[in-house]
């Protein structure tokens, strides 16, 4: 992300615009089904995803409203998986339009690209009591996997207060075999907190 804030800082000279913005919501998918958690012969029942999730995300738009943009996405605690703890991450690169300038303060705004998805377990204290394999710790983590992900959304910026907006959206993620839960289609739901250096606007 360090990265890309340094991208659009850069490229704001030539650019219509850039922007930063921070937003919380939740990500939802079905329960996976109950599993053997690591063979240690108990049989726990894995949850639906949910929780708070906190994104950061920057763009700049270049060329006839359209440009690029980044953000990541990650659940804000770790949350109960079938006797363990789970954080799940998602990170994507994406091509953003903004169609027509409704008015001055109104302006629908579509991303889609590509990136990745990774979920994180954790050891628990309570689990470790019956994992007969023993824990390096009773909070570390046990393993993490990470998935190509297929990232589509769609919001709307209202400027509130000059180049200060908020953007209510809803991001439709595609996870290639998303094993940990029951669907590979993951929705989120969040609103934006944001600021925009604009050029000609």
């Amino acid at each position: 992300m360090l990265s890309l804030f340094l991208v659009v800082s850069t490229t704001l000279a030539s650019a219509q615009s850039g922007s930063v913005y921070y937003a919380g919501g939740t990500a939802t998918d079905s329960a996976a089904g109950p599993i053997d958690t690591l063979g240690a012969g108990v049989t726990y029942n894995t949850p639906r995803m949910g929780g708070f999730f906190d994104t950061i995300g920057a763009d700049v738009i270049f060329y006839h409203n359209l440009g690029v943009g980044a953000e990541v996405s990650f659940r804000n605690s770790k949350g109960p998986y079938a006797g363990l703890e789970y954080r799940p991450t998602f990170y994507d690169v994406n091509a953003v339009y903004q169609p027509v300038l409704l008015s001055r303060r109104l302006t629908p705004e579509i991303q889609a690209g590509f990136g990745r998805a990774n979920v994180s377990l954790f050891y628990t204290p309570r689990f470790c009591l019956t994992y007969q394999e023993g824990c390096r710790s009773t909070t570390a983590e046990v393993t993490s996997a990470s998935h190509l992900q297929l990232h589509f959304s769609a919001g709307l910026r209202y400027y509130v207060y000059k180049s200060f907006f908020v953007r209510p959206q809803v991001d439709i993620r595609w996870v290639h075999n998303f094993s940990y839960f029951g669907s590979s289609l993951v929705p989120e739901y969040t609103l934006a907190f944001g600021y925009t250096i604009r050029r000609g606007r």
